[in-house]
């Protein structure tokens, strides 16, 4: 079995409210330090077999058309090398 993930982040030109809230947050609850924040969201896809190019390549798709909102998100698609077995390839952007 190996698990690819997806993570999905608001565009740098789209306002962030939650982010904008929970980096208020940090400031008082005495976290110092912090520049900015932004909220997200984190898909994990546990598949059945081995994380083929092909596979990664339907999970990215579904990225497109599911996960992410394209006009407003951004997304990245790569191996959980700690799940893959060995001598799989991660990284896949």
């Amino acid at each position: 079995m190996a698990r690819v993930v997806v993570d999905v982040m608001l565009k740098p030109e789209i306002l962030d409210p939650q982010g904008k809230a929970v980096h208020g947050a940090f400031g008082r609850l005495g976290f110092d330090g912090v520049a900015d924040v932004r909220q997200g969201k984190r898909f994990e896809i546990t598949l059945d077999g081995d994380a083929t190019e092909e596979r990664v390549a339907q999970i990215r798709k579904a990225a497109e058309t599911l996960l992410a909102n394209p006009v407003i998100e951004d997304f990245e698609v790569h191996v959980d090398m700690d799940e893959a077995p060995a001598g799989e390839a991660g990284g896949e952007s």
